[in-house]
């Protein structure tokens, strides 16, 4: 006997067009697949052990002193109102910092979407029954796979709220990557007459997994979460970072219509460009984007102070206010991180493809792109 999600989804308009026979696969054929894809998106979130939960990243998660900005306006949203949020994805601990901050005041947490490498072992089973997360395979192109999961996320925003990333997948080389709109679609199909997209913002003073990210510069291929973990616990000895999440004023969905691909790039950009506003920029990546493969203080300084003009003039979300604040916060945190060194009065480059990682966080910011600077 089929559950109350899997006869919803058999029955939404658009999944039932590919169970008619008329597409080159028999319409029994279709259903099995739907009804095996369904059991594999399925996903169950149990608030009450979440909130309890000694998760297995808490060594990690410790390290990170969570911030979050703007959070009433999520806070003050109304009841009978359902959020999704859109967000950039800088690491996989964006997972759990993001909706902690919501936890963390008093929202509860979303649905979220997450790439199925992550969905492996005990660390599986944890989404899947407790923090509710769905297993996303990102880039296949079966078409009664993506039919199916945006239908399973459209029924789910009947009851829940959801968290997704329309960037696909965290940024290999440290800038904002072009979204995709699968899921955004996928939302506005629910058709809730009352839900709001909130774009939302993460950023950290260091990523964790930053030396693995800028070593690969671009994903070739899936590799198993258990390897990324192991790769992580070494680079978190000595790890410390502050991570800001911020949330933007809701976008009402109503109206918009699902059906049009217009309707959906043009919300789809509008919200990555909100997103892109809103990122915390923090000392970090300003002296990244700054730095000159050798350079005095003195010099650094002035051209932070440069380039924050330039920042502020466009309106960014600055976490710092001048560039020898940016200094004093970032020099000891790059250089314990190993990325820079400072000998004989001068700042030199050690590991250029971290620092210039750090530097295109910004690029969407500035008009010059990192890749000039060092």
């Amino acid at each position: 006997m089929l559950d109350e999600i899997t006869r919803a989804v058999l029955s939404r308009e658009e999944v039932s067009r590919y169970l008619d026979g008329t597409r080159g696969e028999r319409g029994d054929d279709v259903r099995a697949r739907i009804e095996a894809y369904v059991d594999e998106l399925r996903t169950t979130q149990r608030y009450s052990i979440y909130k309890a939960l000694k998760h297995p990243l808490y060594p990690i998660l410790r390290k990170i002193d969570r911030i979050g900005e703007h959070v009433d306006l999520v806070k003050n949203v109304g009841r009978g109102v359902r959020v999704v949020y859109a967000s950039n994805h800088r690491s996989h601990c964006d997972y759990l910092v993001e909706p902690l901050v919501l936890d963390d005041n008093g929202v509860r947490p979303p649905i979220i979407a997450a790439g199925n490498n992550l969905f492996g072992g005990p660390l599986g089973l944890l989404h899947r029954h407790v923090t509710g997360a769905i297993p996303i395979r990102r880039n296949t192109r079966d078409p009664v796979y993506l039919i199916t999961l945006k239908a399973y996320v459209a029924e789910l925003l009947r009851k829940q709220d959801f968290f997704f990333y329309p960037e696909g997948g965290r940024s290999y080389n440290g800038a904002l990557k072009s979204p995709k709109t699968g899921l955004m679609q996928a939302a506005l199909q629910a058709d809730h007459p009352r839900m709001v997209l909130v774009p939302t913002a993460v950023s950290y003073d260091l990523v964790l997994e930053d030396h693995i990210l800028a070593k690969q510069g671009v994903k070739r291929t899936q590799r198993a979460f258990t390897r990324e973990l192991a790769e992580m616990v070494r680079y978190a000895v000595g790890y410390r970072s502050r991570a800001y999440v911020t949330f933007g004023q809701p976008i009402p969905l109503s109206g918009l219509d699902a059906d049009s691909r217009r309707a959906v790039l043009d919300l789809t950009h509008t919200v990555m460009k909100t997103i892109g506003r809103l990122y915390k920029v923090l000392a970090p990546s300003l002296i990244a984007a700054a730095m000159r493969p050798s350079i005095t203080r003195h010099d650094l300084e002035a051209r932070a102070d440069a380039i924050l003009d330039t920042l502020r003039a466009g309106g960014a979300n600055l976490g710092v206010s001048s560039g020898a604040e940016a200094a004093e916060r970032a020099i000891p945190a790059l250089e314990a991180r190993g990325i820079v060194a400072v000998a004989k009065g001068r700042i030199r480059v050690r590991e250029r493809n971290v620092l210039r990682y750090y530097a295109r966080g910004l690029d969407h910011l500035l008009a010059s792109p990192s890749r000039h600077t060092h």
